[in-house]
């Protein structure tokens, strides 16, 4: 079985929601890594997290300091090279400038705009799960998926 990590983001626990969906759980049940690209801002959650699967988190502009979370993180999943950050930029030039930050990377996680994105092109893999707990303009809340095998990278976006 290929390793399968659950990808959210923007989860704003308590002020969007005061927990996770139950949708959502049976998927962090299975997975074998769970990643959050910021903005839990309570950072209990991550203690949550870590009931389900090991957690790799990364802070976004307005989880507090003593959460202690990196700015990005890099790292290897399944022998696949992947790199987080919570705020990636504006969409024109985003694909650019995450393969200049983080030029190792094959698949680069992020959030902050709540918008589902996922875009696999050039070597590069940019996934955005959008929110499962708020939706912004956006017509579901979501998270997503990424399964890696064989050293590729797979990932889909879901709804709740």
């Amino acid at each position: 079985m290929s390793p399968l990590a659950a990808v959210i983001a923007d989860t704003h626990i308590p002020r969007r929601a005061r927990a996770l969906p139950e949708g959502l759980l049976s998927y962090l049940e299975r997975a074998d890594l769970i990643l959050h690209a910021g903005d839990l801002m309570d950072p209990s959650l991550l203690g949550e997290l870590a009931t389900y699967a090991p957690v790799r988190a990364v802070r976004g502009n307005l989880d507090p300091q003593e959460a202690k979370l990196p700015e990005s993180l890099e790292f290897e999943f399944g022998g696949v090279r992947i790199a987080m950050i919570h705020d990636s930029g504006p969409n024109k030039g985003r694909r650019n400038r995450m393969r200049r930050r983080f030029p190792e990377a094959r698949v680069v996680v992020f959030g902050h705009s709540h918008i589902p994105w996922l875009e696999d092109e050039e070597g590069l893999l940019l996934l955005n799960p959008g929110s499962p707990t708020d939706r912004r303009r956006q017509p579901e809340h979501t998270f997503a998926l990424l399964s890696v095998e064989g050293g590729e990278a797979r990932a889909e976006v879901l709804a709740l």
